[in-house]
């Protein structure tokens, strides 16, 4: 079963935390609270297992989202996010000195909030303290983090759908669009065939052809010209030909 990702929103606003929880819960991402304050932020952390925050750097105490990202960065394993109105060198160089994981200007959409704790958690070394002592849960975390690294989202509609590698076949160039095939589905999304192949674990998917990238594990017959996976016949180059040959007689 999947563990969703556990994320603490601290925000001042009532209004923006309320609007980025149901952004983050209709993603998939778990909130483990929402509060308002350094010292609420603080007993969070003590007594849950959080795998990133979210921080507003103005808040309503005279603690600020700096003072609590130093907190995270000197007592806890994790990553944080900074979440603000406020873009100016002065308070962007004041930032810089926790080393936040992302920073993220409001206003903002969905899809630039996933995106961004997507990219926090996928850089973030577990292995190498970033700050403070090391935390118990810290191997959780790790587990957790996999998740994401196990899988890729992708946008249907007005959702992002969580798909595991292992779950893709195949994917399809068609101009400025990818067709992600799984056993049951077809997700389209727009990137350069190149730049996606790049997201995906290199010992499973392939550039079998100038429009095509396949999962090797899903590869169910090979021709001269062709491979088929599910009942598809997908072309591949002479190079792709000679690899495959070569794999499946070594």
């Amino acid at each position: 079963m999947e563990q969703a990702i556990k994320i603490l929103i601290v925000e001042d606003n009532v209004i923006i935390a309320d609007d980025m929880q149901s952004m983050l819960e209709e993603i998939g991402y778990e909130i483990v609270d929402n509060v308002i304050v350094y010292e609420q932020a603080e007993e969070v952390l003590k007594s849950n297992h959080v795998d990133l925050v979210l921080i507003d750097i103005i808040l309503a105490s005279d603690k600020t989202g700096i003072d609590l990202g130093k907190h995270i960065r000197d007592n806890y394993n994790i990553p944080f996010i900074f979440v603000t109105s406020n873009s100016d060198r002065a308070t962007v160089e004041n930032a810089k000195t926790v080393k936040p994981n992302g920073y993220l200007v409001k206003p903002f959409e969905q899809q630039d909030l996933y995106t961004s704790i997507e990219i926090a958690l996928s850089n973030f070394d577990y292995s190498t303290k970033e700050g403070g002592q090391q935390h118990p849960e810290d191997e959780d975390r790790v587990v957790s983090n996999s998740v994401l690294k196990d899988s890729i989202f992708v946008k249907k509609q007005h959702l992002y759908y969580r798909i595991q590698f292992g779950d893709i076949q195949f994917i399809k160039a068609d101009n400025v669009y990818l067709e992600v095939n799984t056993v049951d589905k077809k997700f389209l999304v727009r990137s350069p065939l190149k730049d996606y192949l790049e997201k995906l674990p290199k010992n499973k998917f392939y550039r079998a052809h100038k429009s095509y990238i396949v999962n090797v594990d899903h590869i169910d017959a090979i021709n001269s010209r062709d491979i088929m996976i599910n009942n598809t016949l997908i072309p591949i180059s002479k190079d792709f030909k000679e690899f495959i040959i070569s794999a499946m007689n070594s």
